[in-house]
């Protein structure tokens, strides 16, 4: 179905081709995930399959690219809309209306589909997808991973042939991993072609048919599915890869904390110090609670998980500890009351989608900009394998090196409160080490340090106690 032969891709402006000799076939039905080290051109090679380059991004293509016989270059948009359905690493930037039965139904109304077809179609997907309770809110009140879900479902409700993930699961929980794990065997059941760049790789066990590892933006070693099944962590390793196997990470201590919000549980004795102190800390979207957090405190020099199902009010914490969100109550820091504004000057976030950090025009400017720790810069850009990319633009960068890279500027930033939004997007084994150990280092320097993940291998590495929260059934 898809033929990729000898691709040689370089984006405008950049040194070096991010594909350099790709030859991948992927066969009618088939599942494949592409796995590989951040940077190694898996997302551009999604691109490849629908379209995307050479049709939206400006570069220098060599080879040939193939869908169903035709060259892509070839196909016209409409054409390549009907057969492809993409999920972008950060699916906010892929929706084109507000709310989400309007997002499911969005393609077929452009392709003319009957009307009957497509209230067919979305009741259908929002059925397979579980996204009836979000029926008629907005898509900017949904979390990451309701965006997430949302986005999956759009991508497939109509019928497409070839279905593209881009790192699927980043920002989903345990129960919606599992329940887009179901969907995968569904759309493999119906004869869908399905091709994953994933870092994740313990849900597709029985999932894959063929894994394919890219390395320097060809492919560097593939496996069939029950081939890869079988490997050892050694072998994973020496390819960058991570486990096989979920990692059971040791409960952490709870901190204390108490509300609506805070799941039950076992938290601490109460007490303060120096840290972070949360009273009557409210918010509402539309009338709708999403956080209620009587009380809490976050103390400085640990790292404090931040865990919770998808909705449970993580990132709306974030944006309140940050100064970014407007609430009722009241946030003190070593026992002074802070406003929102002081909290912005005293706080750094890396962001679920970190583009929208990003402003500057090189790495190392991206890095100057966050106003001090310059001595450090060198060993960080080291550290991250960032260094022979400084003077190239950050747009140009991969998704994980993006996010590297904005891991780096908070911590150079010298903030008393810094908060990680699912900050292993993107990353692959050794550096999900590299940002543990950073966020290690700002505890170590006193530093309140949150992080808010669904990914139990970065928390086993990083997380010293624990704030579990729940959503607000009902509100």
């Amino acid at each position: 179905m898809i033929r990729i032969d000898g691709v040689r891709w370089t984006y405008a402006g950049a040194t070096s081709p991010t594909l350099d000799g790709l030859t991948l076939h992927v066969r009618r039905g088939e599942t494949v995930v592409l796995c590989g080290p951040s940077g190694s051109g898996k997302s551009t090679a999604l691109r490849l399959m629908n379209g995307l380059v050479p049709h939206f991004h400006d570069g220098e293509l060599d080879g040939a690219v193939h869908l169903d016989g035709q060259a892509v270059a070839d196909l016209t948009l409409d054409q390549l809309g009907r057969r492809t359905g993409t999920v972008l690493q950060h699916p906010r930037r892929q929706f084109f209306t507000d709310e989400c039965e309007a997002e499911l139904a969005f393609a077929m109304e452009n392709f003319g589909e009957p009307a009957e077809r497509i209230r067919e179609r979305v009741s259908a997907a929002a059925a397979e997808h579980h996204l009836r309770p979000f029926a008629g809110r907005r898509l900017q009140n949904l979390s990451g991973g309701q965006q997430q879900q949302v986005a999956c479902a759009a991508a497939a409700a109509h019928g497409p042939s070839l279905l593209l993930f881009d790192e699927p699961t980043s920002n989903l929980s345990a129960a919606a991993v599992e329940r887009f794990t179901a969907t995968l065997a569904r759309l493999r059941a119906s004869g869908a072609t399905i091709v994953i760049a994933e870092h994740r790789l313990h849900f597709l066990r029985g999932v894959a048919d063929r894994v394919v590892a890219l390395r320097e933006g060809r492919v560097d070693a593939q496996w069939r599915g029950a081939e890869f099944a079988a490997l050892d962590d050694d072998t994973l390793a020496a390819e960058g890869l991570r486990s096989l196997d979920p990692v059971r990470r040791p409960e952490a201590p709870r901190v204390f904390a108490r509300g609506p919000s805070v799941d039950p549980g076992t938290p601490s004795a109460r007490h303060s110090g120096a840290g972070v102190t949360l009273r009557g800390v409210r918010c509402a979207f539309r009338g709708r609670r999403v956080l209620d957090i009587e009380e809490a405190y976050l103390p400085a020099g640990a790292i404090t998980a931040v865990t919770g199902q998808n909705g449970a009010g993580k990132s709306t914490l974030a944006r309140v500890l940050t100064g970014l969100q407007r609430h009722e109550g009241e946030m003190s820091l070593d026992g002074r009351r802070l406003g929102r504004a002081e909290r912005q000057r005293v706080s750094g976030i890396v962001m679920q989608d970190v583009q929208r950090q990003l402003f500057t025009d090189s790495v190392s400017a991206e890095l100057r900009l966050s106003g001090s720790g310059a001595p450090q810069v060198g060993g960080l850009l080291r550290d991250l394998d960032l260094e022979s990319l400084r003077d190239r633009h950050p747009l140009s960068l991969s998704g994980g090196q993006q996010q590297r890279l904005v891991v780096a500027a908070a911590r150079l930033g010298a903030r008393r409160i810094v908060v990680f939004d699912e900050p292993s997007s993107g990353v692959d084994r050794r550096h999900l080490h590299s940002v543990a150990r950073i966020m290690r280092e700002l505890a170590a320097e006193g530093v309140t340090v949150l992080v808010i993940s669904h990914d139990d291998d970065l928390l086993a590495l990083a997380a010293d106690q624990e704030l579990r929260l729940r959503a607000l059934g009902g509100a």
